[in-house]
């Protein structure tokens, strides 16, 4: 596996670059997975638009206006980091290679780098502002589309994302957390995808309604970008080998899939990046319950279902089948909740072959707390179904009219 985009380019082209160490793989494809959400999300709100179905704000802005000290101590605490560990990363090499996440996490970092760079950003802002200046700025009121939207939407799932993956991470494994409290925190891996999805989603809900949209419209825009990105998620965990592998696959692979890769059936995650051999202490049968190394054994002793990618294809195959559907769908709110029942039953059907913390037990039966969720999800969806239909047999849903914000 590649833990880091570094062990990917060396493995893939033979070119050694150390500086490659400090994006994770992980990382890397949750970025890839946001910013196609957001293209997604962007391209269907510019296409109700289009068609009426929502309408731009209106917002006042004072044009003309100097560089504010908000806007220019804002623009330089920002070059300030950025300098700060950009260049630190330049001068100070040597620890960067040898471990990049710790010296990410540090305060090491180049003072003269950050000075400079906040310097320049600082100036950038104040040449942007005095080349639109005028002698006396007018307050104006301008459309605000709503694709406009999207880049904060996406800032704002983004952060409120990772913390909610985070959050259900540490109680999904609470024993880990109370052993080692700052590095699961700290980690880059171990992140929960329902925590992102619940979090930001109620994020970007309470966003839109804040600014005058329609959430019902806002909520089918992202349903499309929202399966393909988990599925691009889902990728970066294969990838990088984080965890998110099945239960251990001791069948053969059936002969009529004799045409796909042996890795496809079962696959032992080499160099993955939890740097774990064997997760599997107290299960059966009893051989797992044997103790390793992983300097000397860098890969599962069981090789398992790759559920991670099962629902990479999965989720992208969902993705077109909700995107070739959203145009018949007159109800909004609707395909939203069709969204919520299908990633709800690709998830509970998964969690029957997935390595995960055991919720609770009903007799033999184990439920974990991604299957609680799915069928919490699956619920809401039908919910949503009924609630969405009743609601505009009695208020026919009329265009979004034009708001001050």
């Amino acid at each position: 596996m590649y833990p880091t985009i570094y062990h990917a380019v060396k493995d893939l082209f033979g070119v050694d670059l150390p500086f490659l160490k400090i994006l994770q793989s992980f990382g890397f494809f949750v970025a890839i997975a946001f910013l196609t959400a957001g293209y997604f999300f962007a391209k269907e709100l510019k296409r109700m638009e289009k068609e009426g179905l929502i309408r731009s704000t209106i917002r006042k802005v004072m044009k003309g206006e100097p560089a504010t000290n908000a806007e220019l101590i804002t623009n330089g605490v920002f070059g300030f980091l950025l300098g700060y560990k950009l260049v630190g990363f330049i001068w100070d090499y040597g620890a960067l290679s040898v471990n990049p996440r710790q010296y990410m996490l540090s305060l090491q970092g180049s003072l003269v780098g950050g000075l400079i760079t906040a310097a320049i950003f600082t100036w950038l802002k104040y040449k942007e502002k005095e080349k639109a200046r005028v002698p006396e700025p007018k307050l104006m009121e301008v459309p605000y589309h709503p694709y406009e939207h999207v880049s904060n939407m996406t800032l704002v799932a983004a952060i409120a994302g990772l913390l909610g993956a985070k959050l259900f991470h540490i109680l999904e494994n609470f024993p880990d957390f109370m052993r080692d409290p700052v590095g699961m925190v700290f980690s880059f891996s171990g992140l929960t995808m329902y925590g992102g999805l619940i979090v930001g989603g109620l994020s970007v809900i309470y966003y839109a309604k804040k600014n005058g949209l329609i959430f019902e419209y806002v909520i089918d825009s992202c349903a499309p970008g929202l399966m393909l990105a988990y599925g691009v998620g889902r990728v970066g965990c294969h990838v990088a080998g984080d965890g998110d592998w099945g239960i251990p696959n001791t069948h053969l692979k059936p002969g009529w899939l004799s045409f796909l890769p042996d890795w496809m059936w079962s696959y032992n995650y080499p160099n993955n990046v939890n740097m774990e051999c064997n997760p599997f202490i107290g299960g059966t049968p009893e051989y797992l319950n044997c103790h390793c190394d992983w300097r000397e054994t860098p890969y599962l002793v069981a090789k398992v279902y790759p559920t991670a990618f099962y629902e990479a294809v999965t989720c992208i195959l969902l993705f077109f089948l909700i995107w070739s559907i959203r145009r018949k769908i007159k109800i909004p709110g609707i395909l939203f909740s069709i969204y919520l029942i299908m990633n709800g039953t690709e998830r509970f059907f998964i969690e029957q072959i997935r390595e995960n913390t055991v919720l609770f037990k009903i007799g033999t039966y184990t439920v974990t707390q991604a299957m609680f969720i799915a069928i919490g999800l699956i619920l809401l969806g039908i919910s949503g179904i009924i609630y969405f239909r009743r609601k505009v047999q009695k208020t026919p849903t009329l265009p979004h009219e034009p708001a001050q914000s």
